[in-house]
C-alpha cells in the first residue's frame, strides 16, 4: 500500500468512525414519551365578550402524557384546569353594558388527541433540541356558572335564568360538553432528560352556556310566585339574576326580547409553560467491521 492509499485509508476510517457514532446514537436512542406539568393563563369568548378581547386572563395548569410512535408522531393524553369569568361591565357595546350580566366558572377537561413534531426532535442531541408541534383531538369538560348577589354565590344553571325551569319548551342545559382542542407550541431540550415548552390552545365547544347566556329573557314575571290566597313573591334570586339590568337603570329584560346569541357556541384558550420529562429507551447497536481490503 503506497501512501496515497495510506492516506485515503485513514481518512475514510475516521470520517467513516464520526458517521457510524452519530448514526449509531440517533438509531439507538428510542423517545418512548413524556410527561408534562403545565401553569398558564385561561380566557373566555362568547355572549359576553363578543369582541374576543384577550383583557381578562385567569389562572390555568395542567398535565399530560405524550406517547411517542417515532420521533415525529404520537398520542396525547391530557388533564387541564381553567377558571373563566367575564363580564358586561368590560364591554364596549352600550347594549351590553345596560345588560350588566356576569358569570364565573371552573373547567376541569379531558382530552385525547393526536400530536406531531415538525423537526425530528432528540433531547441532549444539538441539531435536533429544538421542535414546533401541533395536536387536534378531541375532549370533554365540566363547567357550573355562577354570580354573586349581594355577596353570596349562586350556581346559575340551576336557577333556569332563561326559563328553563318554567318553559318545558326549554330543555336545562347540562354541566358537561365537548370540546376540540387545537394546540400549537414549542419545546426546547435543556438536557437528555428535561424539556422546557410554551404553547397556545383554542378550544371549540358544544355549548352556548359557559356563560349561562344564549337564547331570549324569560321576562321578569316568569319569577314571580303567586300563591293560593292571591299574594305574590319573587323568586330569589333568580328573579334578580336573570336580569340585572336594573342596576344601570330601567329593567331591559322583556319577555321574548335577545339576551344572548345562540347561533354562536362559546370557546375558550389556554396558555401554558412548563416542563416536561422524557421517557426514553436504548437498544444495543450492531457494529459490522471494516475490511481494509476493501478499499484497495
Amino acid at each position: 500500500m503506497n501512501l496515497k492509499r495510506l492516506f485515503i485509508f485513514i481518512f475514510l476510517l475516521s470520517t467513516g468512525f464520526t458517521y457510524g457514532q452519530y448514526t449509531t446514537l440517533y438509531d439507538s436512542y428510542k423517545n418512548e414519551g413524556e410527561f408534562g406539568v403545565a401553569i398558564g393563563g385561561a380566557h373566555y369568548f362568547g355572549d359576553l365578550n363578543t369582541r374576543a378581547a384577550l383583557n381578562r386572563p385567569k389562572f390555568s395548569g395542567g398535565i399530560y402524557f405524550i406517547k411517542q410512535f417515532n420521533n415525529y408522531i404520537g398520542l396525547r393524553v391530557s388533564g387541564d384546569y381553567a377558571f373563566l369569568a367575564y363580564s358586561d361591565v368590560y364591554s364596549k357595546n352600550e347594549t351590553q353594558l345596560r345588560r350588566n350580566l356576569s358569570f364565573n366558572t371552573n373547567v376541569w377537561e379531558f382530552s385525547l388527541s393526536g400530536y406531531f413534531n415538525f423537526f425530528r426532535y432528540i433531547p441532549g442531541v444539538t441539531g435536533y433540541k429544538f421542535t414546533p408541534y401541533l395536536s387536534l383531538g378531541a375532549g370533554v369538560f365540566s363547567f357550573d356558572p355562577y354570580a354573586y348577589l349581594d355577596n353570596t354565590k349562586y350556581y346559575l344553571r340551576q336557577l333556569g335564568t332563561e326559563g328553563q325551569n318554567i318553559d318545558s319548551s326549554k330543555k336545562q342545559y347540562g354541566d358537561m360538553a365537548i370540546c376540540i382542542p387545537f394546540t400549537f407550541g414549542f419545546k426546547y431540550s435543556l438536557n437528555e432528560n428535561i424539556n422546557a415548552f410554551a404553547e397556545i390552545g383554542y378550544r371549540f365547544t358544544t355549548t352556548d352556556y359557559l356563560d349561562d347566556v344564549s337564547t331570549n329573557y324569560a321576562g321578569a314575571d316568569a319569577f314571580v310566585l303567586t300563591h293560593s290566597d292571591g299574594t305574590q313573591e319573587v323568586e330569589y334570586p333568580a328573579y334578580y339574576l336573570q336580569d340585572r339590568s336594573y342596576e344601570t337603570g330601567t329593567p331591559i329584560g322583556i319577555k321574548g326580547r335577545q339576551r344572548g346569541n345562540s347561533s354562536q357556541k362559546d370557546a375558550y384558550l389556554l396558555f401554558h409553560v412548563g416542563l416536561s420529562f422524557n421517557i426514553t429507551s436504548y437498544k444495543c447497536p450492531t457494529v459490522k467491521a471494516i475490511d481494509p481490503s476493501q478499499l484497495h
